[in-house]
Order: C-alpha cells, then structure tokens, then sequence
C-alpha cells in the first residue's frame, strides 16, 4: 500500500491541467477559480498578486471501527490490555487560520506561500466516568510552492506545480491529563501541530468553463520524505482525490457542489514519550490512524468587479472507514476571502 502511494505521487508530478475556453474572459466569471476548499488550481500573469485568507473549522465527534460507530464503553472495551483503554476520546474540534499568497515574477511562473495556524481541542471520558479537555495551539507546517506552464493548445492550458511542507508545526505540544498529576505532558498524535518532517505534495488538477457552468478535477498525494522525525515516527502518506461542478447564477455569484474522497496510512514508528502509550488511549495508538472518507461539500462564490473574492463552503461525510477506534468526521466548513492585484 505504501508504494501505491508514493507511485501515485509520482505519477501526479505536479501537473495541474487547466483547460479554458478561448473565448470566455475567465477572470471576471465566480466561477472561475476552483471551491474555496481547493489548493493551487490556476496561474498568474507576469507581476500579478493575490492574497488570500481561509479560515477551516472541522468538527469530529464520536468513535468509528471500520464502517462502524462505536459507543464509548465500546471504545474502552476495544484496547489491547485486559483491561482495555483507560482513555477515550470523545470529540475533536480543528480550527485553521491558513494565510496565503501568490506572486508571479513571469508568465512560466507563479510562486506560492501557505501559512496555517491551528487550534486544536480535544474531548476526553476515562474508564472511571472522568472527563478532561486538551488543547494546542500554534503554528502548522508552512508549504511552499512553484507553478509553472507547461502549453498553451487550442484554448487549453497546462500548467507544473511542485509543492513541499515546511516542518514548522510542532511535534512537543503538551497539556495536563489525570494521569500527569498537574504536570504538562507530550499528546498523541492528533493534537500535534505538524508532521516533523518534509513533505512533498504533487497534485494534478483538469478544470474546463463552459457556457455559464465549469467542471473540474484533483488528484493530490502526501509523501513523506526521509525518515522519521525527531519524535522518532513518521506520519502516513496519504491521497486526496476530488471533483467539482460550479454553476453561475450571475457573473459575480456561482454555486458548487465537490466530491472528495481522502485516503491515510497508518503511523510509521512511534513516539517514545511514556505519554504517548498506545495502552491507555487510541489516539496514542500508530497502528490506529489509518482509514478513508468521502466528503460531500457545496459551496458559493461571490466576485467583485474589483478583484474581491468571497467563498463559502460546507461538506459532510457520506462515508467513513476507519482503522478505529478512531474519532469520525461530522463536518468541515470553510470561509475564504482571495484579493487579487
């Protein structure tokens, strides 16, 4: 499985295809960038700019074995000791502020910066009916990225873009737990702020206008580079696989509708932190992160004449298969604003 994502990576190389109609001033249409909740899908002209702002929230709340919802004694029942877990998680909530910008010095290239910053809050129950709270905040891992075309052929247009995560986001985030007697103690895995380690993240994107509706399609991979990070473990590669269709009800308003569909391995390694026991709690668990959704979102658009960019978006899960116990996603939601100069 893993070399199925690393050659998926591979194959992706990068490439984003965009296919316009020749006819049609792209630019001033709602629909002419990609939902809000998709990365890197068009280019710059020579010396043009564009700022963005998007703030994600992600609400997940309640655990999931395989396609299977589990209550919270099932949740405890399931860990490996005979006792089972002493901990379960009950509840995560993700907010993301993602900072972004674009500049392209030339058209054959167009240069961009995301910079995300994470608060992280997470519901616990223990064996013994307690509950307690942990929270992170902090910087994630900054990504940086190269576009570049590729042909310009009969109205349609390809473009390269090579991208690569920083790790800026921390890997050490501590809190207090029933268990550390009033003393800050390294988290498991998913309240941490980054991945530790270089991450190369090629995508491949086709997108089409047409008269009054657009189209378009991505494909992006994870792939961890190099070996485990200074915590001693590796996070898993992963695949992101989705398409969209926008309709616009003028031309400064379009409405859309995205299906995605995401795929993750498991932990490679573990932390070595005596916080981190794989005994106690499955988000300490490296064997027990894997898992695949598919997500149903539909969003709005709004233009400006000058150059303001509003969007909306707001997905649910239509499927869930978790290598649980592991908390499901409820719901993600996404406000964005994009300036373009």
């Amino acid at each position: 499985m893993k070399n199925a994502f690393v050659l998926a990576g591979a194959c992706a190389a990068s490439f984003t295809c965009s296919v316009l109609n020749a006819h049609e001033n792209h630019a001033a249409r709602a629909d002419s960038h990609a939902p809000i909740g998709v990365m890197a899908d068009h280019m710059h002209k020579e010396g043009e700019w564009m700022f963005s702002y998007r703030y994600m929230h992600m609400a997940m709340e309640g655990n999931r074995d395989g396609d299977r919802r589990l209550s919270t004694a099932e949740t405890l029942a399931a860990g490996p000791g005979p006792m089972g877990y002493m901990v379960a998680p009950l509840k995560m909530d993700m907010q993301m502020h993602m900072f972004g910008a674009m500049y392209a010095p030339s058209d054959k290239v167009t240069l961009m910066l995301m910079v995300p910053y994470l608060e992280t809050e997470m519901d616990h129950e223990t064996a013994s009916g307690g509950r307690f709270i942990t929270k992170t905040e902090g910087l994630g891992d900054i990504r940086v990225a190269a576009l570049l075309p590729l042909y310009d052929y009969q109205g349609g247009k390809m473009h390269a873009t090579m991208a690569l995560s920083l790790p800026t986001g921390s890997i050490e985030e501590k809190d207090q737990t029933p268990a550390s007697m009033g003393n800050e103690v390294i988290l498991p895995y998913p309240m941490q702020l980054g991945s530790g380690t270089y991450d190369l993240r090629p995508a491949i994107t086709w997108s089409k206008l047409n008269q009054g509706w657009s189209w378009g399609a991505q494909t992006t991979a994870t792939i961890r580079l190099g070996g485990d990070n200074d915590r001693d473990y590796r996070l898993g590669n992963a695949l992101d696989v989705q398409s969209w269709v926008a309709w616009n009800l003028s031309s400064a308003i379009s409405v859309s509708s995205r299906l995605q569909w995401q795929s993750w391995q498991n932990i490679e390694g573990a932390d070595p932190a005596p916080s981190v026991n794989p005994m106690m709690v499955p988000t300490a668990d490296p064997e027990r992160r894997a898992g695949r959704r598919t997500d149903l979102h539909l969003g709005v658009n709004w233009l400006s004449s000058g150059g303001h960019r509003l969007a909306l978006e707001y997905g649910v899960p239509v499927q869930q298969n978790l290598n649980g116990p592991q908390l499901e996603v409820d719901s993600t939601a996404t406000i964005g604003y994009q300036y373009a100069f």
